[in-house]
């Protein structure tokens, strides 16, 4: 099955071909650990996930990477507020990160790389750039000839005569040129420090990444990916020093969500004006935050309401009432097989045209009414309706996500065979005693 990407390099829809045949390589910027994730940094979490899925689900290898920035300044800035170390800071919110993650339902990735742990890499390369010429040492700091990328501007569509006119020397700045970025600062604040071959210090963000993609992965790779927020300066000055070291664009497919506003507001936790995750899923559930993000095409902004995300808990409640009611019919009658059905094929059809969940959505929806249909029929077919439940599963499973429904004990199934006999011989004084017991049992129906 063909498999069209839009690529934010070429600005185009392209056929994915990847690097190794049926393998995909897969890395997404992660968290700066230095607070909670709201529901824009929750996005690229989430659709990368589906992606990781998806492609899982065609047969291919994937290796995904994603990151935890786990030294900056704002770490370090929090840090001294509380009166504890960088990595006290950054420890916690990995932990609420990682906490977040699972309530998503996104799978675990094959790496998460930190930066405090990839530093030795991290000098090394800052120092072939300074051999090479791309970067040198000046005042307290490293930095990287950006004029020396011909290509610099690529990703973001910006021409270097512009950057140039909007650009400033800083008061005292020691740069030979105000494009050019921070690749190592010397520091004598009460942040973590390193000792490298141009001083004592930490690294700048944008060559973190690059060395981390390069220790996992030995070269270029297929998908590069995060939030549209990213693209410049974050991965442009990815992008020129991959340029400067392996000539590469560090990916050949670049894909960006966009972002999630609050209220028609852009969501920043500068701004004050955020959605916690955590909190998002402690008053809806991991499987409502996570359908408001998959219901929406990655491209196209979302526009977070109270509104839009009670519409979207209704949705989920068709979503589990229908799983429930197809699962528990089978699992009563013991009537579960191993089929699909050709609905299946519309629905992944949709999916590896650009990952439009929305269109998928639209597929899936339907077929959940003709769920509903085969079980109110009086002449039931039972192996039509386990390859419905089957292809439901497999759709569910794609996207991540996943009904509230635990099998029934032996002694629960006995109970609720019992409660449907009576109801069928009209002994509704017995039905309503055993409806009692199922609810005491906690058995969702």
């Amino acid at each position: 099955m063909e498999i069209k990407v839009y690529n934010s390099l070429t600005n185009k829809l392209e056929k994915f071909v990847p690097l190794k045949e049926k393998e995909v390589s897969m890395y997404v910027c992660g968290p700066t650990v230095y607070n909670h994730c709201h529901i824009g940094n929750a996005r690229p979490v989430v659709f990368f996930d589906l992606v990781y899925r998806l492609f899982k689900y065609l047969g291919y290898k994937v290796t995904y990477a994603t990151n935890y920035t786990d030294i900056d300044d704002k770490i370090i800035k929090k840090a001294i507020e509380e009166g504890v170390d960088a990595t006290t800071i950054s420890t916690r919110y990995i932990e609420a990160f990682e906490k977040v993650w699972s309530d998503l339902g996104c799978l675990e990735p094959t790496y998460r790389p930190r930066v405090t742990d990839t530093m030795d890499q991290i000098i090394d390369y800052i120092g072939h750039l300074i051999e090479k010429g791309y970067a040198y040492v000046s005042g307290d700091n490293v930095y990287f000839r950006v004029r020396k990328i011909k290509e610099y501007g690529i990703l973001s569509n910006q021409k270097l005569d512009d950057l140039e006119s909007g650009a400033r020397i800083e008061v005292e700045s020691s740069k030979e040129d105000p494009l050019d970025f921070v690749l190592w600062k010397l520091t004598d604040d009460l942040g973590p420090k390193w000792e490298s071959p141009f001083g004592l210090g930490r690294p700048g963000w944008h060559t973190e990444c690059c060395v981390m993609i390069d220790d996992i992965f030995k070269g270029s790779i297929d998908i590069h990916g995060a939030g549209n927020d990213l693209k410049f300066p974050h991965h442009e000055n990815e992008i020129a020093q991959s340029l400067a070291t392996n000539n590469n664009t560090i990916a050949n497919y670049w894909i960006h969500n966009a972002r999630i506003d609050f209220s028609g507001q852009k969501m920043s936790k500068s701004l004050g004006n955020v959605i916690w995750t955590k909190d998002l899923i402690n008053e809806y559930g991991g499987m409502i935050a996570r359908l408001l993000i998959i219901s929406n095409h990655y491209r196209q902004s979302i526009n977070f309401t109270t509104e839009l995300i009670n519409q979207v808990a209704t949705e989920w409640q068709k979503i589990d009432r229908a799983y429930l009611s197809v699962y528990r019919y089978l699992e009563l009658n013991d009537a579960f097989n191993k089929g699909t059905m050709d609905i299946l094929d519309n629905f992944v059809a949709e999916l590896v045209n650009d990952f439009s969940t929305p269109n998928a959505m639209t597929v899936l929806y339907q077929h959940i009414k003709d769920i509903n249909v085969l079980l109110r029929s009086k002449e039931k077919d039972n192996e039509k309706i386990a390859s419905a439940f089957n292809t439901l599963k497999t759709m569910l499973d794609i996207l991540g996500l996943v009904p509230d429904v635990k099998p029934l004990s032996s002694e629960e199934k006995e109970v609720v065979l019992a409660w449907q006999n009576a109801r069928n011989n009209k002994d509704f004084e017995k039905a309503d005693l055993l409806r009692q017991q199922i609810q005491e049992l906690g058995i969702k129906m």
